[in-house]
């Protein structure tokens, strides 16, 4: 490849990163615009969708197989509906009562969240905690999150008291320590405001910045709280919050988990992992019953 495409190619990367996170917010409200749909109409449209579909479900009382509601809690970008499509049936199926939360919304930017600041986020979880717990009558809940989901519980459990409120926490592909993008965020200082910018626009993702100060904070004093079993699940071809391994997380209670030692043929990189991958799928139904795990293999995909 010649010199000049090696630079090109991460200089466009990162412009298609950029956008987005400006498109969605332009998209939405043109069609806003156009077909006179609220934010808020699209919320309610999606809550029926969920509560057709087996979850969400305010009715549901955990068996005493499953004493813990699933709270599910999306990734950057997603929604409380489009990340769960596969996982939330998954579990409803297995018996669980699965909840799945909306945060981290901007004004005027429906279907895309996650934007906003990410101690304002786990503050909206932890909200979102105790209607579940409420609704239900149980003492806990299990938390399984996708990228910056599996990542922002742990504030709410580390600074707002949902340690005891939780069992455990599944992580899929969290950017536990920062996400770089496959390297992109370290293109920042080459763009002169453009950090600065995103910090202003979208502070969810300044704060999944590797070194930003959310994240010092966060990780200061170690990675974990007692009391609650964290486990993660990673895939090598991750290209988001990279490198994998940094999803990792450090402390008891800990299990760290790579797709591929499971099933060496799994290729899910960050998105699919959460949207489809029975396989880790499997992994996650193991972490929230440990008692009754069974090995997680190629086979785990038919299952």
């Amino acid at each position: 490849m010649l010199p000049w495409k090696r630079v090109f190619r991460p200089l466009a990367a990162l412009l298609l990163a950029a956008a987005a996170v400006t498109v969605p917010a332009v998209s939405a409200a043109h069609a806003e615009s156009a077909t006179g749909t609220t934010a808020e109409t699209t919320a309610e449209t999606a809550a029926v969708t969920a509560s057709a579909s087996g979850w969400n479900d305010y009715r549901c009382k955990p068996s005493a197989a499953h004493p813990r509601p699933v709270v599910l809690v999306h990734g950057t970008l997603g929604n409380s509906v489009d990340n769960w499509l596969a996982l939330a049936p998954y579990l409803t199926v297995r018996g669980y009562c699965v909840f799945s939360v909306d945060y981290g919304q901007l004004p005027g930017v429906p279907l895309f969240h996650g934007l906003g600041p990410i101690d304002a986020s786990a503050g909206q979880l932890s909200v979102f905690v105790d209607k579940v717990l409420a609704a239900t009558g149980a003492a806990e809940v299990d938390l399984v999150g996708h990228s910056q989901g599996g990542m922002m519980p742990r504030y709410y459990l580390k600074f707002l008291g949902g340690a005891a409120k939780v069992g455990a926490l599944v992580g899929l592909a969290p950017d536990n320590h920062g996400a770089t993008l496959g390297g992109l965020t370290n293109l920042l200082p080459y763009f002169p405001g453009a950090e600065d910018l995103i910090t202003a626009a979208t502070p969810g993702l300044a704060d999944q910045m590797p070194g930003s100060a959310f994240l010092a904070k966060l990780n200061a004093g170690g990675d974990t709280v007692p009391g609650v079993r964290y486990t993660v699940i990673a895939t090598q071809y991750d290209e988001v919050a990279t490198p994998w391994r940094s999803q990792y997380l450090s402390g008891s209670g800990v299990r760290n988990v790579l797709l591929q030692d499971l099933c060496p043929l799994d290729l899910s990189e960050h998105v699919a992992i959460a949207l489809f991958d029975r396989i880790a799928f499997h992994e996650v139904a193991n972490a929230l019953d440990p008692a009754h795990a069974t090995a997680t293999t190629c086979a785990s995909a038919l299952s």
